[in-house]
């Protein structure tokens, strides 16, 4: 039994289900590295701009705490839950092992749609959540990120609130903050230029030309959108793009600056154009070099996987693919080259740290150099991926996850187990 529930962290379990058959992990180990150490929920009570008061849900889930402190986004969406949010952790731990950064994995959110607030309301309602998380979290404890709903702005909220409460200012708590407030060149591009860079250097192995290529991006929020644009800016045509609200499709390519723009001024790709409008459940399926699904859990199913036409599956989302579907992937892994989800967006996690170790030390990098180490750390992960799946023959997935788990494992192993 376990209060962590629905389709998103079961499918968790199943794949940390995976990777502990492969390791042969006893069976009596398996639930101190796959559950949580410690989950948060708390009540966030604000005032709306009408005058009555409103009540939101909020999370935050601490998978692990045994390499360091924990690290991952915090999501404001209306379809949160405790489920998703803990399974969202042990993707950031395993994610962050097989990256080799110092942290444990931790995710946190609120139930809230934020189409539906104001300006006002969010920025009492994210400075309500951080004050009722305060006892929890610290910059040598838990360090929050954006993620789906939140930004550069939340973030410098979060930050505000918390060095309030310290009586000093605090930049290390979070990640993600603009430049002006303690942030690091180059966070708010990392994980898709991280995605871009993976997808690039995988066509080069497959000798898939960029110039020529084509590309399929599912979501084209902040990582979708520039994975996009440095795809596009490498050569290749990025034939179809989707978000919540449309899917647009242009065999010739479509004008990525132009679509970034629409949504910077819009808020998302609806209007943009009615003659290029598609359907959005053909975009997954559409033949491509490079297939990038950049939304939300689970949206390659059986079904789709079966279906798919893509070359390369370079997952900017986090779970973006079903346990079913990897089993028809690891059949067709000689006709479909995935580049699972905890290698291909790390990128973003991989500059939080940078962000966080330059706040501690309080002397900042330039973009170019947090680029370099920011590929430097990606090519490491996905070289060590590529060795074990070769050497053992096995799925990239299970190679990714299984040095992540492993990491974590020994970890826990050489500390022993606390009375």
């Amino acid at each position: 039994m376990t209060i962590y529930s629905g389709p998103v962290f079961d499918m968790a379990a199943k794949q940390f289900g995976v990777i502990a058959d492969y390791l042969e992990i006893p069976v009596d180990q398996r639930d101190r590295l796959l559950l949580p150490k410690r989950a948060v929920t708390v009540a966030c009570p604000i005032r709306r701009d009408d005058g009555t008061i409103a009540v939101f849900e909020g999370y935050r889930v601490q998978h692990h705490l045994t390499l360091g402190p924990t690290k991952g986004g915090t999501r404001f969406a209306s379809n949160v839950d405790l489920g998703e949010v803990a399974a969202l952790a042990v993707w950031m731990s395993w994610k962050c092992a097989v990256t080799g950064l110092p942290y444990g994995g931790a995710k946190g959110g609120i139930a809230v749609d934020t189409k539906k607030i104001s300006r006002r309301e969010l920025e009492v309602l994210a400075r309500r959540y951080m004050q009722e998380l305060i006892p929890f979290v610290g910059p040598h404890i838990d360090v929050m990120a954006p993620d789906m709903g939140t930004d550069e702005q939340v973030m410098a909220w979060f930050m505000d609130t918390y060095s309030m409460h310290q009586g000093r200012t605090v930049t290390e708590i979070v990640t993600g903050k603009p430049v002006s407030a303690g942030g690091t060149l180059g966070r708010r591009e990392a994980t898709g230029r991280g995605v871009a860079h993976l997808a690039r250097r995988v066509m080069q192995d497959l000798s898939i030309e960029a110039n020529g290529a084509t590309a399929v991006v599912q979501g084209f929020g902040n990582v979708g959108s520039i994975a996009a644009s440095e795809l596009h800016k490498a050569g290749v045509k990025i034939i179809a793009v989707s978000d919540h609200t449309t899917a647009l499709h242009r065999p010739a390519g479509l004008d990525v600056p132009g679509l970034i723009a629409h949504t910077a001024q819009r808020g998302s790709l609806a209007g943009y154009s009615n003659e290029l409008a598609s359907d959005p459940k053909s975009i997954l399926t559409m033949p491509c070099d490079v297939l990038v699904p950049a939304a939300v859990e689970r949206v390659i199913d059986a079904n789709v996987a079966n279906n798919l036409r893509c070359r390369i599956l370079a997952e900017a989302a986090n779970g973006p693919t079903t346990p079913d579907a990897d089993l028809i992937l690891e059949r067709r892994k000689d006709e479909i080259f995935v580049i699972p989800d905890i290698i291909c967006n790390a990128g973003g996690v991989v500059v939080s740290y940078f962000e966080w170790v330059q706040d501690l030390a309080q002397f900042f990098w330039g973009e170019d150099e947090v680029m370099r180490r920011e590929y430097q750390i990606l090519d490491t992960a996905f070289s060590n991926m590529i060795e074990r799946a070769r050497r053992d023959d096995i799925y990239n997935r299970t190679a990714a996850m299984a040095t992540g788990v492993e990491r974590v494992r020994a970890a826990k192993n050489t500390r022993g187990l606390f009375p």
